[in-house]
């Protein structure tokens, strides 16, 4: 197993670059202005996200991107002047044969989003079809409900949803079963540019503060009433609630017990792995299940966060990343929510403590069956060897890829994923999917005061892919924590969700992208939806897109 595994990835490292940046070709021309004047606010530093998804229906993923502003002092004394209009812009992806291009459809849906921006969830609360936006920012959020006619109504004052805690993560979920998806909110640090704290580096230079300096949030959970409104069950739903500083989250059954769970990433506070209860309600099992601290028994600096079954036996296993000195963290589910940290086993451990890590996720770039790892990463701290050399923003890094060695293990190939990924930005979030629909998941990521990017995946392999669009359409929308056993006759199933959560302060694509490796044949696919209901679809083509409705399927 040792050769073998030795002569996939000295086959992978001949290959060509991985990733295009095709961000100048496809006419995406955002570029992040965090307003930083010499201050060091806190807040300018953290950085933001947001979202593929498919707001016009036409079947290709459109973008959504969340803006900063202009912090404490008059624009004029900014240190970048802003290069972007100062509000959240929507992106139509028209796409045609030379791949996507962006037209920037801000004005015309009716979008004026001028907060401070953070990140965005995406899920379709009313039901009617059409993809909504629940916006994070630090201030008020926003909810943005698609009216399906190409523009955007701002519903926050009356659906009760206008936290304005510092928010970052959001995730959309549907925890009571009643078809209407709930709200939770990651809220972070108690904030404010008046009690901005003065710290400092060990050189006694002045530097970013971290969370430590500030008391933690208390996160929102929003139960869905039906008609445009939520509630604040927070109190009632969560037991015995402690803040952390609320960085990530991520929503699905991760003990298999039929009920959709949370998991919330803290910076430097214990993690927290909210369990569904058969009353309705959630308890914190993170300590138990062990995916609270890491192995060592100590909390870190989670950022990002993403669950996907990386070794293929069936449950949801957990990635997160972390501050420089530390380590990234990959806690692998040993079966019904019990979870260990296997990180340095794994390989993930040395290459990732001289970075400070954000928006990541599982993706299977290659379509050889097994899930990948991209990480996005950018300091928080300032980098000496960058402010020596005159750099006014020095917290730019790398980021990083590691490839999927048939479930034992993982190898870095970043230096054969191509330029795009050896640049060096202050990269935070990060959405995923396929913005081309030729079967490989891209990415675009969010680069703090600086360019978003379009990383077009040129996965140039033979292997086989399967897309999977899970919908109730009696709900008329996709069912997010749809659970999808792709099953091929020469070799194990392998399991993936549908979801829009995870990464870091972003929302990706939920339809399903599997890849199939050599596999060449029709396969078959089992649906688990959120209520524990099964169907089976047999012998569909691999290559193409598959809309699966429920109510549709055959008996398994």
């Amino acid at each position: 197993m040792i050769c073998a595994l030795a002569m996939a990835a000295a086959a992978h490292a001949s290959s060509p670059a991985l990733f295009e940046d095709a961000t100048e070709r496809s006419g995406l021309d955002f570029v992040h202005f965090n307003g930083m004047s010499g201050e060091l606010y806190f807040v300018e530093m953290v950085g933001h996200g947001g979202a593929l998804f498919d707001y016009d229906n036409d079947g290709d993923l459109d973008a959504f991107i969340v803006q900063g502003g202009m912090l404490g002092k008059p624009i004029e004394q900014a240190w970048f002047p802003p290069r972007s209009p100062l509000s959240d812009r929507l992106y139509r992806n028209d796409l045609g044969k030379d791949g996507p291009r962006w037209v920037d459809v801000t004005a015309s849906a009716g979008i004026e989003g001028s907060e401070y921006g953070m990140g965005v969830a995406s899920g379709d609360f009313d039901n009617d079809g059409h993809v909504d936006l629940y916006v994070t920012n630090f201030g008020r959020n926003r909810l943005w409900r698609n009216l399906g006619n190409g523009r955007f109504e701002d519903v926050t004052s009356q659906s009760g949803t206008g936290d304005e805690a510092w928010s970052v993560a959001a995730s959309f979920l549907d925890f009571d079963g009643d078809g209407l998806l709930d709200l939770y909110v990651a809220n972070y640090v108690e904030y404010s540019l008046a009690n901005n704290t003065r710290c400092f580096a060990r050189s006694t230079r002045p530097d970013y503060c971290g969370p430590a300096s500030f008391a933690p949030a208390r996160d929102r959970l929003y139960r869905n009433l039906g008609r445009g409104r939520f509630e604040d069950v927070t109190r009632q739903r969560l037991r015995n609630y402690q803040p952390g500083a609320g960085l990530g989250v991520v929503s699905a059954d991760f003990n298999d017990d039929g009920r959709i769970d949370i998991y919330v990433a803290n910076d430097g506070d214990a993690n927290q792995l909210w369990l569904a209860q058969t009353d309705g309600s959630f308890v914190d099992d993170a300590l138990f299940a062990g995916a609270a601290v890491n192995r060592a028994g100590r909390p870190e600096a989670s950022m990002g966060v993403d669950a996907g079954d990386f070794d293929n036996d069936g449950d949801l296993d957990l990635f997160m990343t972390h501050l420089m000195g530390e380590t990234n963290t990959l806690y692998v589910n040993q079966g019904k929510g019990l979870f260990e940290d296997r990180t340095s086993q794994f390989g993930l451990g040395s290459g990732s403590s001289r970075y400070t890590g954000f928006g990541t996720a599982w993706l299977d770039f290659d379509n050889d069956g097994w899930l990948d790892l991209l990480i996005l990463n950018g300091a928080v701290r300032i980098l000496e060897r960058l402010h020596a050399a005159g750099d006014r923003f020095p917290l730019d890094e790398p980021n990083q890829l590691f490839r999927n060695l048939q479930g034992k293990r993982f190898d870095e190939v970043t230096q054969q994923a191509g330029k795009a990924l050896l640049q060096e930005e202050v990269s935070r979030g990060a959405a995923f999917g396929d913005v081309d629909n030729d079967g490989d998941t891209d990415a675009l990521i969010f680069n703090n005061n600086g360019q978003t990017r379009l990383w077009l995946n040129q996965n140039s392999s033979a292997h086989a892919w399967i897309g999977l669009r899970l919908v109730d359409p009696k709900l008329q929308r996709d069912v997010l924590g749809a659970l999808a056993q792709i099953s091929a006759a020469e070799s194990r199933p392998i399991w993936r969700r549908s979801r829009a959560d995870g990464s870091y302060a972003s929302a990706n694509d939920p339809r399903i992208l599997a890849g199939l490796g050599t596999h060449r044949a029709p396969v078959n696919v089992e649906v688990q939806w959120p209520d524990g209901s099964r169907e089976k679809w047999t012998d569909l083509s691999p290559r193409r897109y598959h809309q699966l409705n429920k109510g549709e399927g055959e008996s398994p």
